[in-house]
């Protein structure tokens, strides 16, 4: 019987991404690296579990599920999150930033200080810059402020950021240009909390980090998983939860890492150049890509 892995997720690190398995092995990914794997026919995809705890009921879980979590985990994960604003009393300090992903898509948002520029990593943030430290609920008033003023929105959908990314501007100063214009509206306004420091505009780029100096353009994106189906590309790419996928002649293809999550994953052995997940295309809606 082939040797069963279960992925943890896609984690940053000063060296670049790597895939983290259950049980804590890492798969370091440079540029290059065959990244190939299949799921079984006859498996499902089990809960995740939350908090460091396993799922109590093993509960299935949907193909297309970016949470890989069954209600009552997702709802105990959320419970303890710092976005569900249970964590009012966290002394830690915390940044608010900008982060730009695309032409257009320009978000607010807060991590805790400690972690550095991690989070943006994690978003696929292409630039980004801070605005100011402080604690948390003084960083989450000042969040709320811009959103309200501003209308700068917290969120933006990673299906938006994606469909993008290897059609940015080619100079860093371009890919700046609306976190230097948000920034300058956003210092001037009234009702910054008094406890939070406020942070010069200084962008930083993250296109070299995500190997996107010389993109090769994705075509499209894998959907979900399934039992049965399998990959095998060359990483040129990532962002993100995103790996860039050269699959062959069909061209590159964007895999969510988050959908790995909860399945049992097989090694394939082979040459680059298989997709049998279901995946569609960026620019025209259809059902199936391949």
């Amino acid at each position: 019987m082939a040797h069963m892995w279960r992925c943890s997720g896609l984690r940053w690190t000063p060296d670049g991404p790597v895939l983290v398995w259950d049980g804590g092995r890492r798969s370091a990914l440079p540029w290059g690296k065959r990244v190939a794997f299949g799921v079984a026919e006859g498996s499902a995809r089990r809960c995740v579990g939350a908090r460091g705890h396993v799922c109590p009921v093993g509960a299935v879980v949907a193909g297309r599920s970016t949470g890989a979590r069954c209600e009552e985990c997702a709802r105990l994960d959320r419970a303890h999150s710092v976005a569900a604003d249970t964590m009012a009393d966290d002394p830690r300090p915390y940044r608010v930033y900008l982060a730009w992903f695309g032409p257009g898509m320009v978000k607010v948002g807060i991590t805790a200080a400690e972690r550095g520029p991690a989070r943006l990593l994690e978003q696929g943030a292409v630039c980004f810059s801070w605005l100011g430290t402080g604690p948390l609920m003084a960083a989450r008033r000042t969040e709320e402020l811009l959103r309200a003023a501003l209308q700068v929105p917290d969120r933006i959908p990673y299906a938006a950021k994606r469909a993008v990314r290897t059609a940015l501007p080619e100079t860093e100063g371009e890919r700046a240009g609306e976190v230097r214009e948000l920034h300058a509206r956003a210092v001037v306004l009234g009702g910054w909390p008094e406890s939070l420091t406020r942070a010069p505009c200084q962008p930083v780029d993250h296109v070299g980090h995500f190997g996107l100096s010389r993109p090769r353009p994705a075509i499209g994106d894998v959907v979900e998983l399934v039992p049965g189906g399998a990959v095998s590309g060359e990483l040129v790419a990532a962002a993100g939860p995103d790996l860039h996928l050269a699959v062959g002649e069909r061209g590159v293809v964007v895999l969510d890492t988050r959908l790995m999550t909860g399945w049992e994953l097989t090694p394939l052995p082979g040459e680059p150049g298989v997709l049998t997940f279901p995946a569609r295309e960026f620019r025209r809606r259809q059902d199936g890509l391949f």
